[in-house]
């Protein structure tokens, strides 16, 4: 894939629960080879619904979706690319469920079509890689809140996606545990998405930061409405606040 090409092409996505307003609303957005986007917005202003729309695991109600230059309808379309895009679930306990570390990492390269060998092998450099190595016989429930979000980075990285959407990856982490998957992502050659309510975790990790508001992406020379977190056209630059 190109330098700069298009990876995530979303057209006029709206989608709503029943029985509420719209989560989404004609919703547009663009991830290009390379991108490290940040994303933040209020709770249920629609962060992890756009990211059940990306994998298919929820469909809008109208909308177009393209990805890896491939326009997607179906659940056939969306299994080949859940295969190249790595999703991390908010919550860990959603993401890991065999008995032992080693078992969970290696369930993707399985799923994929590795052998029992292979795939005992990838999941075993993935968490070395990771910092993870004495981990394999770990009982998956009984991790703290951070090992259990590193294993579960390390069940995405072990399928090896193209891209990755993280959804809040650093809740529940101490400052330690923050600093070392700061580090892991900084060290990533992949394109992704970070929905988290971190601030400085984002600033951290991507190149730059949106906001979802209304049912839509606001970039960030646009106003957003918003309570407390805001993104605006000076960026990281110091800059003072003026009340109007």
């Amino acid at each position: 894939m190109d330098k700069n090409s298009l990876i995530i092409n979303l057209e006029n996505i709206s989608f709503g629960y029943q029985g509420r307003p719209p989560t989404l609303n004609n919703l547009n957005l663009r991830l290009r080879q390379g991108d490290r986007m940040g994303l933040i917005g209020p709770n249920g202003s629609g962060k992890t619904t756009l990211f059940h729309i990306i994998v298919g695991l929820l469909k809008p109600s109208s909308g177009r979706i393209e990805i890896f230059g491939t326009p997607l309808k179906g659940e056939k379309d969306f299994r080949v690319v859940r295969q190249r895009i790595g999703f991390l679930f908010q919550d860990a306990d959603d993401q890991l469920f065999s008995p032992t570390v080693l078992e969970d990492v290696a369930f993707g390269p399985l799923n994929l079509g590795k052998s029992q060998n292979e795939a005992k092998a990838i999941a075993q450099r993935t968490l070395d890689s990771l910092g993870l190595a004495g981990f394999e016989d770990r009982i998956t429930y009984k991790l703290s809140g951070g090992e259990k979000r590193l294993v579960s980075l390390a069940t995405v990285l072990a399928m090896e996606p193209e891209v990755l959407l993280l959804d809040e990856p650093s809740t529940g982490l101490d400052e330690t545990t923050e600093k070392r998957t700061v580090d892991i992502l900084k060290g990533l050659d992949l394109s992704y998405i970070v929905v988290s309510h971190n601030v400085d975790f984002l600033m951290e990790t991507t190149d730059y930061i949106n906001c979802m508001a209304n049912g839509k992406i606001m970039v960030n020379d646009e106003r957003i409405p918003h309570s407390h977190i805001h993104i605006h056209e000076h960026g990281r630059h110091p800059h003072v606040h003026s009340r109007k």
